[in-house]
């Protein structure tokens, strides 16, 4: 096994060096080589204006063919927790079905697409990162599938969850004749999102380091999950590495909620196209850190496997 690497990354293969630690330098390298996240974020973002600009489309029609009154939705309080319950389940049962025929061929639609230009984009960066890794572009789309796959049926449980947490604290009173408890269902929604979120990042390690492995080991689909299951102590790096980038994604959504509201207390001189331009600002930023982290997590897993695999002078 390799020991010292001439980058420093890793300091020895006998897992006496955390993930974190290795995760850290990573970070410095990726930050001095601002050229991987400007790819990365341009190929999203070739995909995600385009998609965005689909979804609001469909969205405005929607809205102006579906009657609605949105003088009711608009004068929502939460001080009146029976009526904007019962106005927002008026308005979601008109919604649902002009959405649902929609979404039965634009959600497959975006994440065929997804798969394919996803599997380029990142075939790309990746090849940046490290020039000896194989070009698997077949192989990375069927990973990215399976990845797709594992998400929806992760928002499903999710989904399936706040069904539950609405049926408990909402509908539930609501249909005894009582009082339906928003800040009991919002507390829930929380917790319950938090909580699947951090699972996700726990479990979904060897989704992210199948693509990689392809890559490294010139392998296809089934054989490169095989091998992300059965990579001994270096898994326990890994698994780290993805908590870790659970954790920063939830710290970026605080703060770009936190640095959305920072105006608010200025609203009497604060005009609403100011407004509007600075939460635009605020979620740019937010999706160029959520980049940059991408990428960091990928070129980290890179390091590792590096520093782990045999030496050819052994």
């Amino acid at each position: 096994m390799r020991g010292l690497r001439e980058d420093g990354l890793v300091s020895s293969a006998d897992g006496s060096v955390r993930g974190t630690q290795s995760f850290v330098h990573t970070l410095s390298e990726c930050w001095s080589r601002p050229s991987w996240t400007a790819f990365e974020v341009l190929w999203r973002w070739v995909y995600g204006v385009p998609a965005l600009w689909i979804v609001w489309h469909v969205t405005q029609r929607i809205l102006a063919e579906t009657p609605v009154d949105m003088a009711a939705l608009s004068a929502m309080t939460v001080t009146d927790p029976l009526r904007a319950s019962q106005t927002l389940a008026e308005a979601m049962a008109v919604f649902l079905p002009p959405v649902s025929r929609v979404a039965m061929w634009l959600v497959p639609l975006l994440l065929l697409v997804w798969i394919v230009w996803s599997s380029l984009g990142r075939t790309f960066v990746l090849r940046r990162a490290d020039s000896g890794l194989h070009a698997r572009v077949g192989t990375m789309m069927a990973l990215q599938a399976i990845r797709v796959v594992a998400l929806s049926a992760a928002f499903l449980l999710w989904f399936v969850c706040l069904q539950w947490a609405a049926g408990t604290t909402v509908t539930g009173p609501l249909a005894g004749g009582g009082e339906p408890n928003l800040v009991g269902y919002f507390a829930l929604a929380i917790v319950t999102t938090l909580g699947l979120f951090s699972l996700w990042a726990i479990v979904s390690w060897f989704l992210s380091v199948g693509p990689l492995l392809a890559m490294l080991r010139n392998l296809g689909p089934g054989a490169s999950l095989s091998a992300a299951l059965k990579l001994g102590p270096l898994k326990g790096k890994l698994v780290e590495i993805n908590l870790v980038m659970g954790i920063v994604k939830i710290a970026l959504l605080v703060l770009a909620m936190v640095f959305s509201a920072t105006p608010l207390p200025f609203e009497s001189v604060a005009t609403a196209a100011f407004l509007h331009v600075w939460w635009v600002i605020v979620g740019l930023l937010y999706f160029i850190a959520s980049d940059f982290f991408h990428v960091a997590r990928a070129v980290a897993y890179l390091k590792l496997w590096r520093a782990y695999e045999p030496s050819p002078n052994l």
